[in-house]
């Protein structure tokens, strides 16, 4: 095993927001009070791809940590599931009815989603993204990750893990979701380099249940599969539990790095993910939302983080994990 070949870089999961603590809920919409006077006549909202996985619900406790702190009225809301794009556009439309102050969204897919984003600007509302990036005129900024290169530290992980010649799995996202398809993408050229081979590149739309039974029919296909590398941790662990169930050695890598996947890290189960910094998106995307609303200028770019985490700092993220569910 060439274990000198993975350097663990990334910026550090930021801990300045922890201080703000939430908890974090699996309902499709929450407002927050605001408890700042100065700040009590402005409304921002937030729009995310979903509310119903962990990783949306540590970018939710974000933004209704931002809101508590600055005393802002702040309402997030997301669809059933990451695949329901036109749910989605439905809520920024309503919300756009709404006329808040500034509206933070997380496009789950950017070509159907950009004309009622810019409906928004044309509105006047301003319009930032989180997680996942797209182009059209009149955008504050994009505050995320960037995905090619998370793609990238995952490929770079998985083939420290294997020798070339190697046969490895991807696990896409839904498809036309750009965030996954980043890091798909970064993860394929990385492997590629290491000189292992990709037999199969299938899409789960961030589903569980869907990547287990995508990785079911692929074992079916190429039982003699070594790797996996799947653009979130609910398909880790979907692709785990085939895995487990046919009792095979087959690293399993995740991206997002949530409570049950590091937990599964813990307890020998994946074998990496690469984190994000969710909470931090989300708080930083009400933040800059009420900067913006106050008339101040803003980065039109702004990069919350990336960290390799594996059984040696799968405890240390663990424990911040568990301080913003609280």
């Amino acid at each position: 095993m060439n274990t000198n070949k993975i350097k663990l870089v990334g910026a550090a999961v930021a801990l300045s927001c922890m201080t703000f603590i939430a908890g974090c809920s699996s309902s499709t919409s929450k407002s927050t009070s605001a408890t700042a006077s100065n700040n009590s006549d402005k409304s921002v909202t937030v729009v995310l791809k979903t509310l119903s996985s962990p990783y949306w619900q540590y970018v939710q406790a974000g933004a209704e940590a931002a809101g508590k702190k600055l005393g802002v009225n702040v309402n997030v809301v997301g669809p059933s599931a990451e695949s329901q794009v036109m749910e989605q556009v439905n809520m920024i439309q309503d919300q756009i009815s709404q006329s808040p102050s500034a509206i933070v969204v997380s496009p789950s897919q950017p070509t159907t989603v950009v004309p009622v984003l810019t409906s928004a600007v044309k509105a006047k509302i301003p319009v930032l993204l989180i997680d996942s990036d797209a182009t059209f005129d009149g955008k504050t900024t994009f505050i995320g990750t960037d995905n090619a290169t998370a793609g990238a530290q995952a490929g770079k992980l998985l083939g420290s893990m294997l020798h070339k010649g190697d046969k490895v799995v991807l696990i896409a996202g839904a498809l036309g979701n750009p965030a996954t398809d980043q890091r798909i993408k970064g993860a394929k050229d990385e492997l590629i380099k290491e000189g292992i081979k990709v037999v199969a590149q299938q899409p789960a739309d961030s589903d569980k249940a869907k990547a287990l039974s995508v990785m079911e029919n692929i074992i079916e296909k190429h039982s003699d599969v070594k790797g996996v590398f799947a653009a979130n941790d609910d398909m880790a662990l979907g692709a785990l539990r085939a895995v487990q169930a046919k009792h095979l050695d087959i690293k399993v890598i995740g991206t997002d790095g949530t409570q049950e996947a590091v937990q599964s890290i813990l307890s020998g189960g994946l074998a990496g993910t690469i984190a994000q910094s969710p909470y931090n998106m989300g708080y930083q995307g009400v933040e800059n939302a009420l900067k913006v609303a106050d008339g101040k200028k803003i980065s039109n770019r702004i990069d919350s983080g990336i960290q390799v985490i594996t059984k040696d700092n799968a405890q240390k993220q663990l424990d911040f994990l568990k301080s913003i569910s609280k």
